[in-house]
């Protein structure tokens, strides 16, 4: 058996009747360890589930990657490509591409009997992913696409809907400002809530052909291709791959594509994501902070407390770096413990709050009605590794003080 390691546990061991001067303070340590590791799993905890929530609600109306015109317009009313232009095929066999669907947007304004409110149509085709719709879906049904029958449905979100005292199976109206200007009527099949405020106030889901018609397109000509991926972290080796073969596709009028990834769209919203990332890393370095300042005075205080015995193994030839070794050895076992029971009260919040919902949020602030949780197996083992490295080597240079001990006077010490 390890003998530093047999000697660690022995004196680790709590004699009957013993009275420690370390002891409160060891308890001390120990405490802010397992709450500085609880800390750490929390925050990262919320911190990537926020970032999941809130990405997946942005790709959910706009996919992880769209395949557009290559014009300088930046508004709704966009210019359309052929089908026939994009190489499909060659898309769907990139590595990490889960889906891809056809989508059309056009603008315009909703009026009921009292309201009025500027919206963008987004117009889906019978290969779309219900998915992230049916999630937030709060009322009404999905409605279904055939290929003979245009439908008239319409999604609508709950913000428009209290904005304009609507609900399902109202029928409204929405006008077109174009020459000559054009008005359709729908009829509401479901209502959703994202949180996402202003993608809410904005976003009207309908059939497709609809807006071809408007537009005098063809059954080919849509506004483009939105591709959804696997793994955010793969985006942009993606995009750089749809980008390479879509790169040589010209239309008959010799206009191109443009590939355009969610975080190049939208970059105002995921640089205030990633600025988050800079907030869990000064947590998790105060957290480790102040959990190895404990440590160092506990094992100072055991140094001291422990003084003979130092005498005594060296008067017996034990080198320094074996004595060393024997007490970083017992300050690994206390901060195990903290660990331990860090884990395990930092695991059970996260798991009651993503099962019960305990902890609401204001969605118009924070884009989601309750603190999202993201717990995951690797970054758990990751935040432990990290920790127990981290605090057992700032622990290295106290343990130095032992050296200074001369075996002659440690013995007598008392």
């Amino acid at each position: 058996m390890n003998f530093e390691l047999f000697i660690a546990k022995k004196i680790s061991g709590k004699s009957s009747g013993e009275k420690k001067i370390s002891s409160p303070i060891i308890s001390i340590a120990q405490i802010s360890i397992a709450l500085g590791l609880c800390i750490m799993i929390l925050s990262v905890a919320i911190v990537t589930g926020f970032k999941s929530e809130i990405t997946n609600k942005i790709t959910g109306f706009g996919a992880h990657i769209q395949i557009t015109n290559y014009d300088n317009n930046s508004s709704f009313e966009t210019q359309p490509i052929n089908k026939n232009q994009i190489p499909k095929k060659q898309i769907a066999q990139i590595q990490g591409i889960s889906h891809i669907q056809t989508f059309a947007t056009k603008p315009g304004i909703l009026k009921t009997k009292s309201e009025i409110q500027g919206i963008v149509l987004n117009g889906i085709g019978l290969k779309y992913d219900w998915q992230f719709l049916e999630k937030h879906l709060i009322d009404g049904k999905i409605f279904h696409l055939t290929d003979s029958i245009k439908s008239n449905d319409i999604l609508i979100s709950q913000k428009l809907s209290k904005l304009l005292k609507l609900k399902v199976g109202d029928k409204l109206s929405v006008y077109f400002i174009q020459q000559p200007p054009r008005m359709r009527r729908f009829k509401i099949s479901g209502i959703y809530k994202t949180g996402m405020d202003e993608f809410d106030k904005l976003y009207l889901f309908c059939d497709i052909r609809h807006i071809q018609k408007l537009n005098n397109w063809t059954e080919s000509q849509v506004s483009g291709y939105e591709i959804f991926i696997n793994d955010f972290d793969n985006l942009n080796d993606i995009e750089a791959n749809v980008k390479a073969i879509t790169a040589s596709s010209f239309s008959k009028d010799g206009s191109t594509l443009k590939v355009r990834s969610i975080s190049k769209k939208y970059p105002q919203i995921f640089s205030w994501l990633g600025m988050l990332d800079i907030n869990v890393w000064i947590i998790l370095g105060l957290m480790i902070l102040v959990a190895g300042f404990n440590m160092i005075s506990g094992l100072l205080i055991i140094i001291l407390e422990k003084t003979r015995t130092i005498g005594i193994l060296k008067a017996l030839g034990t080198p320094n770096w074996s004595i060393r070794k024997i007490f970083l050895y017992q300050s690994a076992i206390l901060i195990g413990k903290g660990m331990f029971w860090g884990n395990l009260i930092g695991i059970a919040i996260c798991l009651i709050q993503y099962h019960f919902k305990l902890i609401p949020l204001d969605p118009t602030s924070y884009y989601v009605d309750t603190v999202p949780i993201n717990l995951r197996l690797i970054p758990i083992l990751l935040l432990n590794i990290g920790s127990l490295l981290a605090t057992v080597s700032m622990l290295l240079f106290p343990s130095y003080l032992i050296t200074r001990i001369k075996p002659s006077k440690a013995i007598q010490f008392d």
